[in-house]
């Protein structure tokens, strides 16, 4: 055989097997499609999601746009934009952020300075109102919109719509079963339904068969998750816009007043107004602070407590409340959290014609955060000198709850056990009169000189405690310590979609665990005259997906149906009971049937 005949039947064997594949692939369409006419109604969607259209678009920009809305609004994008939402917090996480600490920011620019451009490209220093992040947040709202609105519109059709009646073969359902009975089909039918009612399933008579349907609780879980996604991101981006958060530190017997001249700081949300500040009002009475004494836990606070006098509203009356770490005090939708604890020297500082240029609490520095050891500056603009020259005169020092001459200038303790005020003091010009802002907590000592003692030699020091006055060389003033107070400093933060993302979180468990643990389904019951005249009786089941306790659930319904309709004696030889539409048995249900359902 030569080589161009090989070729040949080469050829002819391979148009051969590709026409066989041909036809088989037509054949099993064939069967399909067969199988889909005879579930026909009962085989349609369980699912409230929309059918997919295969369609291409055209090249036109309506074609264009129609398929991206369909890409947009299909639930796997909403899923991809849910995820990579995700992601995105990820360097909100981990990357300090503008809007909660701006030190902390620009601490980390100064020791990466290589990546700090990079950074600041990608706005990862704003991750929360970066264009980018902006953009999913506003896609995945749009996206779940468009997921909702379809699927509300359908499941409210098929609210209102009835079971589908029974197929033709009941046998090519997942779940069946059969028997024969001496019951007349219509008492059979009647108890059918009834039994159906009793369990909660929907159902009608159609002909010689009962339809019922079950698990609608399911698409109402998928469309309440769903929701309460969007009622999520509503209340976050609500909280953003109009978040009020703020701090302020208060001396026992000092107060504070929702406004904005009585926060040290405050950050407010793109849409914030000074008008939407809620009127209200908090006095500090008292701090109350104890401390383990001994043992691995020293130092720990054992009581840590703010006593406040509150004023709700501009004409509210004064109530008493405690401020607890972890328990904040409650205002008009505004959380006070108590957030730090130490000391304020009281002191009466007098010039050197005796004159009171200071009186009252000056606030330190912690500098110690477990012995509270705080540093103390107090600076004196308008102040003069024995002569009557205008002069400027600072303090600065170390205020020391509990003071060890022998362990140095920290603190051993927490509590008030020996209070000592350990300061010096510096005349000149404190830079002030320019108008630069300085820090009440930092001394600028570049234009000032600190005071000696009468040898012209030793800096000027002394270490106080409460009830000493301290005397400046040559007549200059005096400093008396006259006593400690304490302060605190306390958060004061108002988020208006709290609530209601806490409601929408709730909605979505409890959406989630609908969608997940119920399970739609539908039941068929069928009773026809036989040709031996017995009553036969069938029963099956579909549902959306793989349901494993489907074949259960329609076991328990045909022993309560058998109750009515209990099974008869089985046929003489010869005999046969065969339903008007005759099953095939030989033809197994196929389980992938409710699958595709």
């Amino acid at each position: 055989m030569s080589t161009t005949d090989t070729d040949s039947a080469a050829e002819k064997a391979a148009e051969a097997a590709e026409a066989a594949d041909k036809a088989a692939d037509t054949s099993a369409d064939r069967g399909k499609g067969a199988e889909d006419r005879e579930l026909g109604a009962a085989g349609s969607q369980l699912s409230t999601a929309p059918a997919e259209e295969i369609n291409v678009p055209s090249l036109g920009p309506l074609g264009w746009a129609r398929w991206f809305w369909r890409q947009l609004t299909s639930m796997r994008v909403a899923l991809l934009l849910l995820f990579l939402l995700s992601l995105g917090a990820i360097p909100g996480s981990l990357i300090p952020q503008t809007s909660i600490d701006q030190l902390k920011v620009q601490d980390f620019k100064d020791k990466h300075p290589t990546v700090t451009p990079i950074y600041e490209k990608l706005q990862l220093f704003h991750v929360y109102s970066s264009v980018w992040f902006s953009a999913i947040y506003i896609l995945l709202f749009i996206s779940l919109i468009g997921c909702i609105v379809p699927r509300t519109w359908q499941f409210v059709g098929q609210l209102r719509s009835r079971p589908p009646g029974a197929p033709r073969k009941l046998t090519r359902l997942p779940a069946y079963t059969t028997w024969r009975s001496d019951a007349e089909p219509e008492k059979v039918l009647e108890a059918a339904q009834r039994i159906m009612k009793r369990r909660r399933f929907r159902s009608q008579l159609t002909g010689n068969a009962v339809a019922a349907e079950k698990g609608y609780l399911r698409e109402v879980g998928n469309l309440l998750f769903h929701t309460a996604l969007i009622v999520l991101l509503v209340s976050f981006a609500a909280g953003q816009l109009w978040k009020t958060e703020g701090s302020s530190l208060i001396t026992e017997g000092g107060g504070f007043s929702n406004s904005l001249t009585q926060y040290d700081d405050i950050k407010t949300g793109q849409l914030f107004q000074s008008e939407d500040l809620a009127p209200f009002s908090f006095q500090l009475d008292r701090f109350n602070a104890t401390y383990e004494r001994s043992g691995p836990q020293m130092r720990t606070p054992r009581t840590f407590r703010a006593d406040v006098t509150y004023w709700d509203g501009v004409d509210g009356k004064a109530r008493k409340s405690s401020i607890k770490v972890n328990e904040p005090l409650e205002i008009q939708n505004y959380k006070v959290f108590l957030l730090n604890h130490g000391y304020s020297p009281v002191v009466t500082v007098r010039d050197g014609q005796g004159e009171v240029v200071h009186q009252g609490p000056v606030v330190g520095l912690p500098i110690d955060g477990a012995n509270l050891t705080e540093s103390m500056v107090i600076k004196l603009g308008d102040y003069r000198d024995k002569n009557g020259k205008r002069d400027q005169v600072a303090y600065q020092g170390q205020f020391l709850p509990t003071w060890v001459r022998s362990k140095g200038m920290f603190s051993q303790f927490p509590a008030l056990d020996n209070p000592a005020l350990v300061l010096t003091a510096y005349h000149g010009s404190l830079g002030i009169d320019g108008g630069t802002p300085q820090s009440v907590y930092q001394l600028d000592k570049s234009r000032m000189k600190q005071y000696l003692e009468p040898d012209g030699k030793t800096k000027f020091a002394r270490a106080l405690a409460p009830g000493d006055t301290m005397k400046l060389p040559n007549g200059e003033g005096t400093l008396t310590f006259d006593g400690v107070k304490s302060w605190a400093s306390f958060q004061i933060s108002h988020k208006p979609g709290d609530q209601t993302a806490l409601l929408g979180a709730v909605a979505a468990l409890v959406g989630l665990v609908g969608s997940l643990f119920i399970q739609r389904r539908r039941v068929w019951v069928r009773a026809v005259r036989g040709a031996d005249g017995a009553t036969v009786v069938e029963m099956a089941g579909l549902g959306r997906s793989e349901y494993a306790k489907l074949p259960e659930e329609l076991a328990d319904l045909a022993v309560r149906l058998q109750t009515d309709a209990p099974p008869a004696a089985e046929p003489e030889s010869g005999d046969t009971a065969e339903p008007a539409e005759p099953a095939d048995p030989a033809d197994p249900a196929d389980p992938a049937e409710g699958a595709r359902a």
